[in-house]
């Protein structure tokens, strides 16, 4: 597979890792959009919001668990963060490997683009 998010978490590409464990991986963005922002996904290669199943309802749940844990271990929990997952390519989804976006550090607009 020739998928970017799947050889980050395999570790065959260096990311600069903020989490790991058995289903998930959470690593800083290399083109952040706020000053943190982190990139939260499933070890299990996934590639659209669309492909999701009544399994996946855990491991998606799990994404959203690390992202509050993350938030907090940061000092960005109480001021507030963003979380984004976007759906293919009109949705801004340019890596098809579900992923959950962190976004924190700043005051966060409306509408968001």
């Amino acid at each position: 597979m020739d998928c970017l998010f799947c050889k980050i978490a395999g570790g065959d590409i260096p990311g600069d890792i903020v989490h790991q464990d058995d289903e998930v991986v959470a690593f800083r963005d290399i083109a952040p959009q706020a000053p943190h922002h982190i990139v939260i996904i499933p070890r299990r290669h996934i590639a659209t919001v669309n492909d999701l199943d009544e399994a996946s309802h855990a491991l998606v749940g799990r994404l959203f668990l690390v992202a509050r844990n993350i938030a907090a271990e940061l000092g960005v929990a109480e001021d507030g963060y963003r979380l984004v997952m976007n759906c293919n390519s009109h949705g801004g989804q340019t890596v098809f490997h579900i992923h959950l976006h962190l976004l924190a550090g700043r005051a966060m607009g409306w509408p968001p683009g």
